[in-house]
């Protein structure tokens, strides 16, 4: 059996492969699998990414799923565990981020770890607790509308004291600033004052490169897929050209998106604006259940077929704001992101049978029902497409081919994700 140096639990399949994006960047070989895995690695990798669908689900659902992600991964020899949730911290007052770690913790015997969502590569920066998104802050980034997780709060202290059992503290921004020696130093007043989770201020790659190093005897590490940039060197990884390798990539192209967040609709809008052939998805078409879900599955798989082979398609149920509430009001929000979600994983197998070997999915939950629709178990780590997102290959199943997916959360890419994506995997 292989002996994995990290194991990475995600509470979602796009944050999963954003945080193995960035640890192949560093250096390390990355299997991401679908679930807890029934048997051992076999793969010869330094990491493992174990991708929940657990975000939103109950928290005591998702306190299960991840304790049995974390006594997996431990079996397979994981030296740190690393649970990663997404870099806007969504989350509601009851969790799951906060009971989760609470579980952690307890699981690995542990008294602290820290908590920062952190991603500058991707406008995330936490200064005095506070996330920005960009140059605002996090409750005036578009986040206060998430359908699921509204965030109206950018102080992440206030946000996580109301989830977890333990006590919640800061390790600033002058503390980071000075290095290893000094946040360890913080580290160990904090745990003197019975702080238990420390948010952790960073607002360049240079401050989690300086972190890192405090981190190296952290039983836990809780965080977005930033601190992943630095944590490989702890193991004595250096980056190299090899840990991105994927087979070559073949077979028709295909978009199937189902974010609403505003830097989807924009890629959405340039895609279309380009000419690019695309099919809209009216969630509203979808209220009548099953039979209305299996003729919107129909009509978009028979506009497809003719058009595959020839230009990458775009299949997308994004909407504005406030057609996404009237769906909503008529539904109820999980009801509304269920049928949606249904709808496109049934639509990517049918894509896939018809020859799409080149897929790309947008938002967290599409992705995680569209690598389930596919029972996809396992994924290889490529090369960044953009900052959190990369190619990755695997099987799909019972068809069992090969094909390449990207599992593009929903407000991560520039404008042109979507055609530059397609560029980008030839070039690689």
């Amino acid at each position: 059996m292989k002996q994995v140096l990290l194991g990475c639990i995600a509470d979602d399949f796009t944050g999963a492969t954003d945080l193995a994006n960035n640890l192949v960047r560093a250096g390390m070989r990355v299997l991401q699998t679908i679930g807890v895995p029934a048997t051992p690695v076999e793969a010869d990798v330094d990491a493992v990414v174990v991708s929940l669908k657990s975000r939103t689900i109950a928290p005591a659902e998702a306190i299960a799923q991840s304790l049995e992600a974390c006594k997996w991964l431990r079996a397979q020899g994981a030296q740190q565990i690393y649970f990663k949730y997404c870099s806007t911290f969504d989350s509601t007052p009851q969790g799951n981020i906060g009971p989760v770690i609470d579980a952690l913790m307890d699981e690995l015997k542990t008294d602290f770890t820290i908590a920062t969502p952190a991603f500058p590569d991707m406008g995330r920066t936490v200064f005095k607790g506070h996330l920005f998104v960009g140059e605002v802050l996090l409750n005036e980034s578009g986040m206060q509308n998430h359908p699921l997780t509204p965030m109206k709060d950018p102080n992440l202290l206030r946000v996580l004291s109301p989830q977890t059992k333990h006590r919640v503290g800061l390790i600033d921004h002058a503390i980071v600033a000075q290095g290893q020696e000094a946040v360890r130093t913080r580290i160990a007043e904090l745990r003197q004052q019975g702080v238990g989770v420390a948010i952790v201020d960073a607002i360049s790659n240079a401050d989690l490169y300086r972190l890192a190093p405090a981190l190296s005897d952290m039983p836990l590490v809780t965080a977005g897929s930033g601190v992943a940039i630095g944590l490989p060197a702890n193991f004595s990884i250096q980056p190299n050209p090899h840990s991105a390798a994927l087979p070559p990539a073949a077979g028709s192209k295909a978009i199937l998106s189902g974010s609403c967040s505003r830097a989807t609709n924009a890629q959405v809008a340039d895609f279309v604006a380009k000419g690019g052939a695309s099919f809209e998805i009216d969630p509203m078409a979808l209220v009548d259940g099953d039979e209305s879900v299996a003729s919107v599955v129909q009509q978009a798989l028979t506009w497809a077929r003719p058009k595959l082979g020839h230009q990458p398609v775009l299949i997308y149920s994004t909407a504005a704001p406030e057609a996404l509430q009237a769906v909503q009001s008529r539904l109820g929000v999980e009801q509304a992101g269920a049928r949606v979600e249904a709808t496109l994983a049934k639509i990517a197998q049918g894509l896939v049978e018809a020859g799409v070997g080149q897929l790309i999915v947008a938002g967290g939950e599409t992705s995680g029902a569209v690598v389930q629709a596919l029972k996809m178990t396992q994924l290889q780590i490529g090369a960044q497409i953009d900052p959190g997102v990369p190619w990755c290959a695997g099987r799909t199943y019972p068809a069992d081919r090969l094909i390449h997916v990207t599992l593009k959360s929903g407000n991560f890419g520039g404008v042109e994700f979507f055609t530059q994506a397609f560029e980008r995997i030839q070039a690689t």
